[in-house]
């Protein structure tokens, strides 16, 4: 792919990255706690750095790539997503902030025992790594090279030096002011992506009747292969509950409230923000169906459609999103790590005061990023095969933790037996599952879609932390208070919280009706 990049495309990234900088290290001379920024964040700070963690390369180009091939469908992981933000603010976050917890593997040790705890550090950690560093790396470090020519670990190597330098001084402060700066990049860049792209087309109406009728279906039929709605509203959830409730890096923000109604109104807000985000991420990539069917491919929509109706100025700040969106990912990835690793593991055999914590972080947070750069590599020689197999596993191997957090937090009577024996067996039945489901063994076609899949997990290993629950002791462990215990002893009144939260509901329902 060759793009052609004006000197005022070269300005125009030129001050994003000092704007970019400058917003980072300004932290510097204000951060204290560089692991949750103090607890001091506001609503509005939460949002869009959670938007901005969540906007990654792989969603810019993924789901124009979804749009591209299959249409609206792919909507359905963002207008979903407000119901899986609802369970981690009115009930994951209460207990959280009740707790006083710093990372999630802290609440499993708390809830559990060691064992637990233990099992979810490795997690998490192996998790931040493959998932969010190396493969955002991976695949933003291909878009860059592909962009400007250059080697891919060039690329590699500069977007990880950029976050890691902000991101070891300004912790996770940094990450969140130079998040919300990078979101208003990246939805005002792709609303004007989108306006030019229909402006193209002929407008609204001679959009709609240029698409294929089953483009507009946001559920498709039980015998589709790919995004059957048995599939979406089966599957979904269980990699949303961890993914939205239990992941380190996403509530790692919310964990930053200054208090309890902060962070829900944060996940309200970011819930809010889902409803444009087909618009801006997924419809682009129909538009390049109707206007460059013929010469683009599924994996270069968003791409093809930047270089062909982006003027130049624009261009550069569409580059500009995309490498913000990747950049932001990074930073957020590693900020996350360096806090799991300082607080969970080096805790454990070494007492530090605060400012040798904060050091270790920082140091931390550069050996994060070596470590991504070389997974990135591996990535790189493996093929974007393996990188896809990746993403494939990670929904496989969610089926345990869902189980083991939403027991958790809605059944007192759940105890450490049955957790460690989800936690530990159910990981090591999803991890050889996962394999064989990927390698295609026992032969290829005897797997279900992995969405499935990992609802046929939850369910077996919903039926085992049940059963082991019921025939053992109760756990003497001090179970959690209730919601109505912890919102009142936050001296929080919810019910104004859930009437917005059903104003979103209902708006939500709204467009499920059009796309009925």
């Amino acid at each position: 792919m060759n793009v052609t990049i004006a000197s005022v495309d070269y300005l125009v990234l030129l001050v994003y990255v000092i704007l970019l900088l400058a917003f980072g290290f300004y932290i510097k001379k204000q951060s204290g706690d560089i692991f949750l920024g103090g607890r001091s964040l506001k609503w509005w700070q939460i949002g869009f750095s959670l938007f901005s963690a969540n906007a990654g390369p792989m969603m810019l180009i993924g789901f124009a790539s979804i749009g591209f091939s299959q249409g609206v469908v792919g909507s359905n992981f963002e207008w979903l997503a407000w119901i899986f933000l609802m369970l981690l603010a009115m009930f994951f976050l209460p207990h959280y902030m009740a707790t006083k917890v710093t990372t999630v593997p802290q609440f499993l040790l708390l809830r559990f025992g060691k064992r637990s705890y233990n099992f979810l550090i490795i997690y998490s950690l192996i998790s931040i790594l493959f998932v969010w560093l190396g493969s955002a790396m991976y695949a933003g470090g291909l878009i860059i090279s592909q962009i400007f020519q250059w080697p891919l670990m060039k690329s590699v190597i500069i977007v990880a030096v950029i976050a890691a330098s902000f991101t070891s001084i300004g912790g996770l402060k940094a990450v969140v002011r130079t998040g919300i700066f990078q979101s208003l990049i990246i939805i005002f860049s792709s609303i004007i992506l989108t306006y030019l792209a229909l402006e193209k087309i002929g407008g609204v109406q001679a959009f709609v009747k240029a698409v294929p009728a089953n483009y507009w279906k946001l559920f498709r039929p039980a015998s589709d292969p790919e995004y059957s709605w048995i599939a979406i509203l089966a599957g979904y959830p269980v990699v949303a509950i961890y993914y939205w409730c239990a992941d380190q890096t996403i509530v790692q923000k919310v964990l930053a409230a200054k208090d309890l109604k902060e962070g829900q109104y944060g996940a309200m807000f970011i819930a809010a923000l889902k409803i444009i985000m087909p618009l801006i991420f997924i419809f682009p990539g129909i538009m390049c169906f109707v206007l460059f069917k013929e010469t683009a491919q599924p994996d270069n929509a968003y791409i093809t459609l930047v270089t062909q109706l982006m003027p130049h100025g624009l261009l550069g700040l569409c580059i500009a999103a995309l490498i913000a969106a990747l950049i932001d990912t990074v930073s957020s990835g590693l900020n996350s790590f360096s806090t799991v690793f300082t607080l969970d593991v080096v805790a454990q055999f070494k007492d530090m005061s605060e400012e040798r914590k904060r050091q270790m972080g920082k140091w931390l947070t550069w050996v994060a990023a070596v470590l991504a750069v070389c997974i990135a590599y591996l990535y790189s020689h493996s093929g974007k095969g393996f990188f896809e197999l990746s993403q494939g596993l990670v929904s496989i191997l969610a089926p345990p933790l869902s189980v083991v957090f939403l027991a958790g937090i809605m059944w007192k009577r759940v105890n450490s037996i049955a957790a460690e024996a989800v936690l530990y067996g159910g990981g090591l039945v999803s991890l050889i599952v996962g394999l064989c489901h990927v390698l295609g063994y026992p032969y290829k076609g005897f797997w279900p879609h992995f969405l499935l899949l990992s609802v046929y997990l939850f369910l077996v290993f919903s039926i085992v932390i049940v059963l082991v629950t019921l025939f053992t002791k109760p756990n003497e462990r001090q179970s959690l208070p209730s919601l109505v215990e912890t919102n009142r002893k936050a001296g929080h009144q919810p019910k104004a919280v859930w009437i917005r939260w059903a104003l979103l509901a209902v708006v939500m329902g709204a467009i499920y009706f059009v796309f009925r």
